[in-house]
This record gives C-alpha cells, sequence and structure tokens, in this order.
C-alpha cells in the first residue's frame, strides 16, 4: 500500500507550507512531550526533589530518539498516549523511568504542547499575514491615483482609485495581524497543575511548601519559553483559549474572503486579474478561459476556516466541570486543520497580490461609460454659475438622465447623456470637458492611500523585514 491507496489530506499535498505541516507533525509534538518531561525533572531537581543529575543526562541523550513503533504497540495495549510515549522513552532511559511524569497528568504535556505549537503557529502566520499586507502596500502605492468606478450595492458609485481600494483589503489585513500579535502574546502556559487543577501532587511533592511549588511551575514555564501562566486551570486550560486562537484564524479567513470575492468580480469586469501563467489551463472544455482559480481556492479554503472556527466554541461550551475527553478527538483535527488552510490561504494572497493584473484601459472605459451620470451635479453647478437657473437645469438633465438611461438598458445603446447635454442650449455656456475629468472624482483617495501605507504599512514592513521576501510557490 503507498500513498495513492489512502487518503491524505490535502491541506498537507496541496495547500500548507512544509514549515506549518511540519509544526502540527507527530515528531515535533512528541519531541515537545520530551521538552517538557525534561523540563519538570530538571524543575523538580532544583526544588530538591528526587530527582538526580544521572537521570536528567540520560533523558537529554535519548530525547531524540523516538521510537515511534514501540509507543504503538504500547498504545495499542495500554488504550493511552501519553503513558504510551512515557513507557516508550523509559525503555531508551531506564534509569529515569522512575521519575518521568513525576506528579503530572497528562494534559501537562498534552495541553503544554499544544499551547506552544499554536504559538509558534501564529509566530509563522504573521509572517505571511506581513508579506500580504507588504504586497498590497505596494499595489496600493502603485495604483494611488488610478481612478476606477466605486461600487456599492455592486452598482456604479462615486469614483475611488484602484489603490485605495487595495488599502481597504490591506487594511483588514492589519487588523487581523494585530488581533494576531495580541492573541500570540496573551497566551500563557498552562502550567504544573496536576489532576484537576489544584497541583495538591506537587504540593505534596513539595512537603507542603506551596512557595516552592510556585518557583517549580514558573521554573519550567522559563524553560519553555513563557514569562505568564495561567492562574486557574482544571485539568486542562480552558478551551476558550483554543476558540479565541481559531476565531483570530477565522478572522483572517474573512478578509481573505472578501478580498478575492472582489478580486474574482473584477476579473469579470476584466478590470483586475490575479496571474496567470503561460502555460496554465483555464478550463478543460472552454481554452479561452481565464479563470481566478487561485482566489478561488482562498475562498474555499477560507470557508472551511470560518466553519472550523466553531468547532473549538462547541468544545469550550461542552467541558463539565474540569474537564471532559471529548475534546481530544476534535482538537486533534480542528486546530491543526485551521492553522494548515490558513497558511495556504496566505500563501495563495501573497501569490496573488504580488502579481496582480491592471488594465487601464478597461477600467477607464468603464469609468467614463458611468461618469455623465456621476457630473450631473457638477454640470448643474457649473451651470448655474454660467447664469442659468439651478431649477430649470436640474429639470433638464432629469430628463436627458431618463432618457439616456433608457437608451442603454432597454436599447442597448451607449451612454448618450453626455451628447444629450452638449446640445442643450441651456448648458451651452459650460465646459463639459472641465466636468469630466475623472480624476476630479476621486476626493483624497490618492492622500489617503499615503497616509494608510505611511502610518500602518510601514511599520509593519520594519518589524517584519526578514519575513518580506519569503518566496510563495504554489504546490497546484
Amino acid at each position: 500500500m503507498d500513498r495513492f491507496d489512502t487518503y491524505c489530506c490535502p491541506l498537507v499535498s496541496r495547500y500548507a507550507s512544509r514549515e506549518m505541516c511540519e509544526l502540527f507533525g507527530e515528531r515535533r509534538r512528541i519531541r515537545l512531550w520530551r521538552e517538557l518531561w525534561l523540563a519538570l525533572a530538571k524543575a523538580q531537581h532544583r526544588a530538591g526533589l528526587p530527582v538526580t543529575l544521572k537521570q536528567i543526562k540520560q533523558l537529554e541523550r535519548t530525547i531524540d530518539e523516538i521510537d515511534f513503533e514501540a509507543a504503538s504497540r504500547y498504545e495499542k495495549r495500554l488504550r493511552h498516549d501519553v503513558m504510551a510515549h512515557i513507557h516508550a522513552w523509559g525503555d531508551l532511559a531506564p534509569d529515569a523511568k522512575p521519575i518521568l511524569h513525576l506528579g503530572a497528568t497528562s494534559a501537562y504535556v498534552v495541553d503544554n504542547a499544544d499551547l506552544i505549537i499554536m504559538r509558534d503557529g501564529l509566530g509563522l502566520l504573521a509572517d505571511w499575514l506581513a508579506a500580504v499586507i507588504n504586497a498590497l502596500g505596494l499595489f496600493a502605492k502603485k495604483y494611488r491615483s488610478l481612478p476606477t468606478l466605486g461600487f456599492t450595492h455592486f452598482q456604479a458609485a462615486q469614483p475611488t482609485t484602484v489603490g485605495k481600494r487595495a488599502a481597504l483589503w490591506c487594511y483588514d489585513f492589519v487588523r487581523d495581524l494585530d488581533e494576531l500579535e495580541h492573541c500570540r502574546e496573551s497566551l500563557r502556559f498552562r502550567g504544573v497543575k496536576g489532576t484537576t487543577g489544584t497541583q495538591a501532587s506537587f504540593l505534596d511533592l513539595c512537603g507542603g511548601s506551596h512557595a516552592k511549588v510556585r518557583r517549580m511551575e514558573a521554573d519550567v514555564a522559563r524553560r519553555m519559553g513563557f514569562t505568564k501562566v495561567e492562574p486557574i486551570t482544571g485539568q486542562t486550560y480552558s478551551r476558550k483559549v483554543d476558540a479565541r486562537v481559531i476565531g483570530t484564524l477565522a478572522g483572517i479567513a474573512a478578509s481573505v474572503h472578501k478580498a478575492c470575492n472582489d478580486v474574482r468580480l473584477l476579473s469579470h469586469l476584466k478590470e483586475i486579474e490575479e496571474p496567470f501563467e503561460e502555460q496554465q489551463v483555464g478550463s478543460s472544455a472552454m481554452a479561452y478561459k481565464r479563470n481566478p482559480m487561485r482566489c478561488e481556492r482562498a475562498t474555499g479554503l477560507a470557508r472551511l476556516v470560518l466553519s472550523l472556527a466553531t468547532s473549538p466554541l462547541q468544545t469550550a461550551a461542552e467541558q463539565w466541570f474540569e474537564r471532559t475527553l471529548d475534546d481530544s478527538s476534535n482538537k486533534r483535527v480542528s486546530i491543526p486543520e485551521a492553522f494548515l488552510a490558513t497558511d495556504g490561504i496566505l500563501r495563495i494572497m501573497v501569490n496573488v497580490f504580488r502579481e496582480l493584473v491592471v488594465y487601464p484601459k478597461v477600467i477607464e472605459t468603464h469609468l467614463r461609460a458611468e461618469l455623465p451620470f456621476m457630473a450631473t451635479e457638477n454640470i448643474l453647478m457649473a451651470g448655474v454659475a454660467a447664469g442659468g437657473d439651478r431649477q430649470e437645469l436640474h429639470e433638464r438633465i432629469r430628463r436627458h438622465s431618463q432618457a439616456a438611461a433608457r437608451r442603454v438598458k432597454v436599447d442597448g445603446g451607449e451612454n448618450d447623456l453626455l451628447g444629450r447635454i452638449a446640445a442643450d442650449p441651456a448648458f451651452g455656456r459650460v465646459d463639459l470637458r472641465r466636468v469630466l475629468n475623472p480624476r476630479d472624482y476621486v476626493g483624497r483617495a490618492p492622500q489617503q492611500v499615503d497616509e494608510f501605507v505611511a502610518e500602518f504599512v510601514a511599520p509593519i514592513r520594519r518589524r517584519y523585514k526578514k519575513a518580506l521576501a519569503q518566496t510563495s510557490e504554489l504546490n497546484v
């Protein structure tokens, strides 16, 4: 049997980066369990518990010798994955076996390792988010002044600029990065808490010294890279922590979905397209097609993340008293998949936003087709300034606009509103060319882009300088 005979998760084989896949891999998880057991042994030795340097040295020498086959045999017999790996490591470090997991419960390694993995995963996603923000910032700056139709309700509205629209997308990702950084920085170590979170076993080991228990817990947390520890837990940390983390990823997914939908609609309008490679096939039947498949893929994965965000919330709601085990099987699926999918969509976004294709002439054609309607107020004001009666001119523009709209919608003709107004003697003294310059209708959009990039994008570029150059080659 090979990999083609069994199901393989597409998040691993097609979408997520190797780094994210390895982070949630079994080797990384069990290596963290061993690091946690070693950190506990060292802290217990330092606290004066019966843990010797010889035992610690033996654990250090064998920490990378993970026998997964032996652990699998133990788990089949014991029906307990943590105990299986305790026995598997104990076989390799027999002197240390008596003190492995001393005073701890399974959640000590499982929960603390999960927190470390999520912390590191958020770090990887922060780098990709920064790369997305940088790419959009560059794009927004490049097209800061290119006028384009704005859309409200997907109906033509007051013009904006291509760069300003990209800045809207970018700002959503800036918010996501702010939330991600805050979420990551506020993650706390589950700590050394015991079976129901009371630390009773460790208090007993420490001879009733509360201060010694607190020092031992802080020691372990420091060794694992945490400065803050959960002050109160049951057997597990509150599953609301998982819900918050995955909720942060869902926020990123929502931003991706919105931006990709916009690009897909713009692709239909032939104004902006995602990159399309020379030998890429858009359709197996319609050879001419250039489907926005990367953005479509990203929206599909984004929907997966949005749906996965409900599982940790439901798990948090379903926990009974100090803990139940119905969280475990769900966490093994929902949390890794949320991280891998988010990693995948951000890699797609970097790939797309670095190479967006803009068609200025199409954009201008669409804008000029609608601009006469949008310019009517300016034409009205210019007519009044030239000595006309505001009410009379308003009525004439109303009749001309309705006639032009009828020509477009009923007859399928071009918008001839400008010609109708030009032929009306009441507007004879109005310079229509002057009031129909698209750049006069974009307000402060170019300046808003400049200010946004300087205030929000530039600091992110400085903080994540090393991450901005990472490549985003898609697997398919």
